[in-house]
């Protein structure tokens, strides 16, 4: 019996292979199937199962086109109403895989689909449970994304709770929890950076499963919920309504287009400009009204949670020989509608004569300097509300990065305005945005919060001290 994870750090997904005598099972596989169906011919190993978890919100699932290049079954669990073929399992319905055995665990409340795939090795012996978004290391899925008619976020907690004291923790404690997200995820709130553990340290860590009633679970896992992102509603129905092959949209999108051709197609189409250079290259310069966000972070998430229209056209720059990888990863979250990409990257805009624009961006320490200057400085800070809270600089303005588009009217156009985040990829991604909407006098600060710490510059932190 073989068990990898393949683990996507952008996403902060596990998907999952499991090989057992020559035959293979895909647990909630991404949208690019390549990756597995190469592991499986490599093994000598038939894909026999697709199984999904649920209907997932964070990103298009690749289960129709891997079950349409191999054959194989999609399973899902209970309540998947699905408008493609596939099949629903019942609650304790078993599966054969070579000489192990996959047990369907019906465990609504993340979603009322919500199944978990009990994994009974060659002994007859429970070995691992692939959780789905319904435990997490750490932490348990958000019950908020699938209220439908009179069912609320209170009620599917209540089902998670049932379903996680009735199905998972009777389980024992050396059985292996294989989730499908890790830290940095949407999905939850409060995920380790570890992506497996075994049941057993779960019991005794994980905050959700330690409550001491239903009642003190829901208000736990309800506390401090932030709004989900606004892609995942259609990703949740592409996945359960089907969706365009990779392959199309791939040969569709890999389009190279010259500065003329680029220039007219944006000006033709309304397309967003969108530059996937790091931070400090676009800094230097770029297409006016470009938005940066770089390949080097959760490029995927971003792009969901600040371009709200899935079918918006979208024009790529990007470094020389990543423009498939970064169509890829815009179909990962069902951005489909790229019309090609700058054919030599924006070296090749410059070459042409065209109109450039950029950032000032400047070092903490130049920071601190101009901070000593004046002590009034306009300091927006595009950290999560919860970063902010915990530690901040006196006076800053926090707006978290996500919900930017929706405070442009609160922000000073007319005086600089100092950008800063964690570390500094979020904050060229708002700077950016800014600069689009025509705040011309952004200044980024490099390195954010970690490098303004070890300057002069105050920093409030939640115990009060200030440092």
């Amino acid at each position: 019996m073989i068990i990898e994870q393949l683990y996507t750090g952008c996403l902060a997904q596990g998907a999952y292979y499991i090989e057992s005598n020559g035959e293979a099972a895909i647990i909630d596989p991404l949208r690019e199937t390549s990756p597995y169906v190469r592991k499986a011919e490599k093994a000598g190993a038939t894909i026999k199962y697709v199984f999904e978890t649920h209907f997932h919100a964070d990103f298009v699932s690749g289960h129709l086109d891997l079950a349409q290049k191999t054959g194989a079954t999609i399973v899902y669990g209970p309540n998947a109403n699905t408008t493609y073929d596939a099949y629903h399992a019942q609650d304790g319905e078993q599966f054969t895989l070579g000489d192990v055995r996959i047990k369907a665990l019906h465990t609504p409340g993340h979603t009322r689909e919500s199944t978990t795939y009990l994994l009974i090795d060659e002994r007859g012996k429970d070995h691992a449970i692939f959780t789905g978004d319904t435990l997490f290391i750490g932490d348990v899925g958000r019950p908020d994304l699938a209220i439908k008619g009179d069912l609320t976020e209170r009620d599917l907690a209540g089902m998670l709770y049932d379903s996680l004291h009735s199905k998972i923790m009777p389980l024992a404690d050396e059985v292996i929890v294989y989730p499908a997200h890790g830290a940095g995820s949407a999905c939850g709130k409060n995920m380790s950076k570890e992506t497996t553990d075994t049941l057993g340290n779960q019991k005794r860590f994980n905050y959700a499963l330690r409550a001491k009633s239903k009642t003190d679970f829901i208000e736990q896992v309800l506390d401090g919920l932030t709004a989900a992102p606004a892609y995942f509603a259609e990703n949740a129905r592409l996945n359960k309504e089907g969706y365009e092959s990779l392959d199309r949209v791939l040969k569709r999108s890999s389009q190279p287009l010259s500065p003329e051709a680029f220039e007219a197609a944006v000006n033709e189409t309304g397309a967003v400009v969108l530059d996937v250079r790091e931070a400090a290259d676009f800094a230097k310069g770029f297409i006016p009204n470009a938005i940066n966000i770089g390949l080097n972070g959760q490029f995927a998430p971003w792009v969901g949670g600040l371009i709200p229209d899935l079918t918006q056209p979208i024009a790529l720059v990007t470094p020389a020989g990543l423009e498939q990888e970064t169509i890829v990863r815009l179909a990962r979250v069902g951005y489909d509608n790229c019309i090609g990409y700058l054919d030599g990257g924006f070296s090749s805009w410059q070459t042409a004569g065209n109109e450039i624009d950029s950032i000032e961006s400047i070092s903490a320490e130049e920071f601190a300097d101009r901070w000593q200057e004046s002590h009034s400085l306009s300091i927006v800070d595009v950290r999560k509300p919860g970063e902010f809270g915990t530690e901040h600089i006196e006076g800053a303005e926090n707006v978290p990065l996500d919900t930017i588009n929706d405070h442009l009217a609160e922000l000073n156009r007319t005086e600089p305005v100092y950008v800063h985040c964690a570390g500094g990829y979020r904050s060229m991604v708002a700077n950016s945005i800014l600069k689009a909407r025509g705040f011309d006098n952004v200044i980024n600060v490099e390195g954010g919060l970690a490098a303004i710490k070890k300057t002069a510059v105050p920093v409030i932190a939640q115990t009060g001290v200030v440092h």
